[in-house]
């Protein structure tokens, strides 16, 4: 009697013997791999499924060890599992790869009895396949979706176009870098990203120099210069590139596949995704189609930001043009600075000026017209027209002038809300040199008084009375304080102190803290510096300033560099 018999046939009687033959035939017709072993880990009993599995013949290995037959176990999940079951006499269940001749995954059950442990192994290939098809293919939606969601929502598109590499790794690719043709025709290197930790350093270093040393046969000066996909093994393209610092990155990346798809807009080259895939990896069909996809994406999303500079270019020429040096004016040295935004769509409303009345008294005037781009700076340009019109016609105070262009905006520019603040020096008879400034605030950041030892004086609260172009019948208050010789007036657009997560009120206190620390520089400089140490780089809107001071000393010449230290 064989050992399978034994064990499962031998009972005394036809009837167990024909219930055993039934068990036998059941065990080895099923389509699940079934062992016992006993307490040594000894194979009792293998059946024809896990004969196949374990791709050796049952007559070898029953009677044998499993840690003998297949030391590779050791340390294993297997193992631990296995012994875990017999440990504590519980059932357990998990799933591991297979190996064997057709690799996959498994499902393995365990029960342990007092004679040894019960192995039931299901294939589950199938299943994990489709499982991780379906997981594939929701992450290709979710990326996709968050592809259009980043570039269509956001204001900055090239920042965003920058992080698109962060969002293609690792759904469709191990690392991927992003190229951009500026409006210029030069292609730069603007984001990248890899799945592993330590060579995003690599690919950092990589796209400051690849794009100066790719020869022009490369996958990604064919998809610059022709618009041609390819997909190419790196090692023929590292045949192609000369020794160097970019072939030594190359190298160090060790990506096994190049996948290079332009992006296109308006039937040109505007950009490059390059997809690098890790040995083992490849594309599917559908992963090169959602790639597809993202590039197109990518392709518009730069033609868009092509067409933003275009617009932030008209837009900063026309303000520019609108904001003239101010004249000189006796006593008074007026300094101006504009710095346009950073981001092309918010070009347009800021304004400043400076300008005397019949009498020669000088006036100052800065504002923002809601809204940005062409359409916000003519709109500047003409209420700052108004208000110097009616300012120099009618010789009126502040608040009246403001009442006056909030007619005008009422009757002749319906659309238009704005912001501004007027204030004019005046004598103020004590014969010591002062001044007294009178000034009227529409909805916009209140001025600022600062005497020679740095005190400084905010007039009014954060925001000023009610903005131009709602309520053309409102009372407008008017103010005046006294202004000592030597001391700086300052007014200036939201731009100078509003930063994302801070309130206006602590951008006043910045403010404050700068100009008393700044006081005692000549005024030229102290906007200059100004400027450096409250935006620290480009600002995400437009900033105006206009600063006056009155000397004691005799007559002054104005500082009226429109662009100066900061022009963008």
């Amino acid at each position: 009697m064989g050992e399978r018999d034994r064990l499962l046939g031998g009972v005394p009687g036809p009837s167990g013997a024909r219930h055993g033959a039934e068990l036998v035939r059941f065990l080895e017709t099923m389509p699940a791999a079934f062992c016992l072993l006993d307490t040594q880990w000894r194979f009792r009993y293998v059946n024809a499924e896990a004969e196949r599995l374990m791709n050796r013949r049952r007559d070898d290995i029953v009677g044998e060890s499993l840690w003998e037959s297949f030391p590779h176990l050791s340390g294993s999940l297997i193992e631990e599992t296995y012994r875990a079951a017999v440990a504590t006499g519980r059932p357990m269940t998990f799933e591991t790869e297979h190996r064997g001749a057709r690799a996959g995954w498994v499902e393995v059950r365990v029960w342990p009895g007092p004679d040894g442990l019960a192995v039931y192994v299901l294939d589950a290939t199938d299943r994990r396949d489709a499982e991780e098809t379906a997981h594939r293919a929701t992450a290709r939606t979710a990326l996709l979706a968050q592809v259009r969601a980043e570039l269509t929502g956001e204001l900055d598109t090239e920042s965003a176009l920058g992080r698109l590499a962060r969002l293609v790794v690792p759904v469709l690719t191990d690392g991927c870098i992003v190229t951009v043709v500026d409006r210029d025709g030069r292609p730069r290197d603007v984001g990248s990203w890899h799945a592993d930790p330590a060579r995003r350093p690599l690919m950092q270093r990589y796209t400051l120099v690849r794009l100066d040393s790719l020869p022009s046969t490369s996958p990604v000066a064919q998809a610059l210069h022709a618009g041609t996909p390819l997909t190419q093994p790196v090692d023929a393209v590292l045949r192609l590139m000369r020794p160097g610092p970019s072939r030594d990155l190359l190298v160090a990346l060790h990506p096994a596949t190049a996948v290079v798809l332009p992006l296109t807009a308006e039937g040109r080259t505007v950009g490059v995704l390059t997809l690098y895939l890790d040995a083992g990896r490849t594309l599917s069909e559908e992963d090169l189609e959602t790639a597809r996809q993202v590039a197109a994406e990518a392709g518009r999303a730069v033609a868009r930001v092509h067409r933003q500079s275009q617009q932030a270019q008209l837009a900063e020429a026309l303000q520019r043009s609108l904001l003239t040096d101010p004249p000189a004016m006796g006593e008074a040295e007026i300094v101006v600075r504009y710095v346009p935004a950073a981001e092309a769509a918010r070009v347009g409303g800021d304004w400043y000026d400076a300008f005397p009345l019949r009498d020669g008294t000088p006036v100052l005037v800065i504002g923002d017209v809601v809204g940005h781009d062409t359409a916000a700076a003519a709109a500047m340009g003409q209420l700052r027209a108004l208000l110097r019109g009616i300012a120099h016609y009618s010789g009126a105070g502040p608040a009246e002038v403001l009442r006056g262009l909030d007619e005008a905006i009422a009757d002749m520019h319906t659309d238009t809300l704005a912001t501004a603040a007027v204030a004019r020096l005046e004598p103020s008879g004590a014969g010591d040199g002062s001044s007294r400034l009178r000034w009227a605030n529409a909805g916009h950041p209140p001025p600022i008084v600062v005497a020679p030892d740095g005190n400084a004086t905010v007039l009014g609260g954060p925001i000023g009375d009610l903005m131009l172009g709602v309520d053309c019948t409102t009372e407008r208050p008017e103010s005046l304080v006294d202004v000592t010789p030597d001391s700086t007036v300052l007014l200036y657009t939201d731009g100078l102190i509003e930063r994302r997560g801070s309130t206006l009120d602590d951008g006043i206190s910045r403010l404050v803290a700068q100009l008393g620390a700044l006081a005692g520089r000549p005024l030229e400089e102290l906007c200059d510096a100004l400027l450096e140490e409250m935006l620290q780089g480009t600002p995400q809107d437009d900033v105006a300033i206009v600063a006056v001071r009155l000397s004691s000393s005799g007559p002054r010449h104005p500082g009226g560099s429109v662009s100066g230290l900061r022009h963008g």
